[in-house]
């Protein structure tokens, strides 16, 4: 998916050619199939080559993954999904970092209240 969202479009040929170790060609095929069949992604047919695309804009495909994820590991819990991040994270991130997540957390309290 990253490959199709980096370029917009591709055969399955370009996204072997962008992976890093990448496998066979015939499973780059079946995962791309594999991916049409669930929805992600459609084709059209360039000539021989089918040309893949996203359905989903990266940033609703984003959204949707995170709550899937949410549901899965954390109970539906934003609370436990961030302190998840932050616990991985945290070492990491710089002061605009931590000011700009404070200021989501802040808008998030001023929504609450409304």
């Amino acid at each position: 998916m990253d490959v199709l969202y980096q370029k917009g479009k591709a055969t399955a040929f370009e996204v072997q050619e962008s992976l890093p170790d990448p496998p066979s060609y015939s499973a780059v095929r079946a995962l791309l199939r594999i991916l049409e069949d669930k929805g992600h992604i459609r084709h059209e047919q360039d000539g021989p080559r089918y040309v893949f695309t996203p359905k989903l804009p990266r940033d609703k495909a984003r959204r949707s993954a995170i709550r899937h994820v949410m549901e899965t590991f954390f109970e539906g819990s934003t609370e436990q999904a961030v302190a998840a991040l932050l616990d991985v994270s945290s070492s990491k991130l710089s002061q605009e970092e931590l000011d700009r997540l404070a200021q989501l957390i802040e808008n998030a309290r001023g929504e609450s209240r409304k």
